[in-house]
């Protein structure tokens, strides 16, 4: 399957604000756009006037390089919303924060998504006691989601995290570090993601 190889600082970069894309140093002073806030390139610095398209397409952007989507998975997405109950952009939203690696970085399970997809792909991650290796996968209310005990076993890194005890969690997830499972208590309404995403933009851009 197709992915960005490149710099994820530079994504973050090109869209002027921090997309959290490697973890613990997103916080610390050696994230990038905090020591060089312009875009990346040649003219990174130069102001230029955006036009109404091009203010939604970094929006769509955004989207997709938060979540660690590619274009075509995205706007398959996106289609899959239009045809859901509701309003399309919330459907979206909702619709990529309950991906499994989404929801295993939203548990705290891991510092970043890049790092949840690759504890998915990698088979640490179970999915109602079962193990899922499919970072895509759409999670529902009532399900529950923990690192595999034989992972918690032989990884430091989940030691530590339990170690390290309780992560302020989104409200719609509930967590238990001690076991390092958790559930998803109900379906994110608009109001639970805090992505900072204007996703009527999206909606505008496709529309076209």
């Amino acid at each position: 399957m197709a992915r960005y190889t490149g710099s994820v600082c530079r994504l973050c970069r090109r869209e002027g604000t921090k997309l959290y894309l490697k973890g613990d140093r997103c916080y610390s002073d050696k994230c990038a756009i905090a020591r060089r806030p312009a875009a990346p390139g040649q003219h990174g610095q130069s102001r230029k006037k955006v036009s109404e398209y091009g203010l939604q397409l970094r929006e769509k952007q955004k989207a997709k390089r938060t979540y660690g989507v590619m274009e075509k998975q995205f706007r398959n997405y996106f289609k899959k919303a239009e045809k859901m109950r509701g309003i399309t952009g919330e459907n979206l939203l909702q619709m990529l924060e309950r991906r499994l690696d989404n929801v295993v970085y939203r548990l705290g399970f891991a510092s970043s998504r890049a790092q949840a997809r690759q504890f998915v792909r990698h088979g640490h991650i179970t999915v109602d006691g079962k193990r899922v290796d499919i970072p895509s996968y759409l999670v529902n209310a009532g399900q529950t989601i923990a690192v595999a005990q034989k992972s918690i076993d032989k990884m430091e890194y989940f030691k530590g995290i339990r170690e390290e005890g309780e992560k302020t969690v989104p409200e719609w997830l509930q967590v238990d570090f001690e076991k390092l499972e958790g559930t998803v208590s109900h379906l994110p309404a608009r109001e639970d993601i805090d992505t900072p995403i204007e996703e009527h933009l999206i909606v505008e851009l496709y529309s076209k």
